[in-house]
């Protein structure tokens, strides 16, 4: 059995509402640094950490106000994707929501569309699968990513008879995909098949994402929000970042953007 998930820190996020995802790359020189590449509303952005300085890498062609780049996941190739979500979307409009992939040249490729709230892209060990949410229809996406064009989209999983919905996620070392329950407060393990081989009770109530690290990658890491448009926790510990022992799996190390 894991042990039972302990707060490590207990805040709502800081970041501006503009930010959408973000991930690292390293840097030559005379050692290795690493830099930040966000996706932020209006497109992808090169941020260094020690200086603070910003620059824009390419934007993105979103015209809508209520479309900004909500996540993201590096491909097993170094290259950054990241999803938008369609905020206030009325009944009957079509969802505007895209998934992206940032090139090593800085040009942008869109991989699928027709997203509402788009979250928890992850791949499969070897690459060949890539996973994606659409957290409102409370489905997981299932496509062929073996040419990296995002091909056969088709649902793995359906959410909605448990009772929840989909937010981040990410896959272990054996292939099984591991996904933030956000609407019931628990952390999911589905097997390569689709089918759900573990429920993990969290002491919040809205679980956004997770992600292997420590040492031996057995650790599973838990983000959480406190308040959010739509959800609201008022518990002392919602907001707080959560890492689970004692599992019987081990995460894969997640490469840097090939810059």
């Amino acid at each position: 059995m894991p042990d039972p998930p302990q707060p490590n820190r207990q805040q709502t996020n800081p970041a501006s509402p503009t930010r959408g995802a973000s991930c690292q790359h390293s840097c030559g020189g005379g050692f290795a640094t690493t830099r930040t590449v966000l996706a932020l509303a209006d497109g992808f952005r090169r941020h260094d950490p020690a200086s603070g300085a910003t620059a824009l890498l390419t934007r993105l062609p979103v015209v809508h106000p209520d479309v900004r780049l909500n996540d993201g996941k590096v491909d097993r190739q170094g290259r950054f994707l990241a999803c938008s979500m369609h905020m206030n979307l009325g009944e009957g409009a079509a969802p505007q929501g895209v998934l992206y992939r940032l090139e090593a040249d800085n040009t942008v490729t869109e991989l699928a569309a027709g997203i509402t709230t788009a979250n928890g892209p992850c791949f499969s060990p070897d690459g060949a699968t890539l996973y994606l949410a659409d957290s409102p229809r409370r489905v997981i996406w299932r496509f062929d990513y073996r040419d990296g064009a995002a091909r056969g989209r088709a649902p793995f999983i359906d959410l909605a008879p448990l009772g929840t919905a989909p937010d981040g996620a990410t896959v272990d070392a054996a292939g099984h995909l591991w996904v933030a329950l956000v609407r019931s407060g628990e952390i999911g393990r589905f097997d390569a098949q689709g089918r759900l081989v573990q429920r993990i009770a969290m002491p919040v109530r809205h679980p956004t994402s997770v992600n292997f690290g420590g040492p031996l990658l057995n650790l599973l890491f838990v983000t959480s929000l406190s308040a959010s448009h739509r959800l609201h926790d008022p518990s002392p510990a919602a907001g707080g970042l959560f890492a689970i022992s004692g599992l019987d799996a081990q995460g894969i190390a997640e490469p840097l953007v090939s810059r």
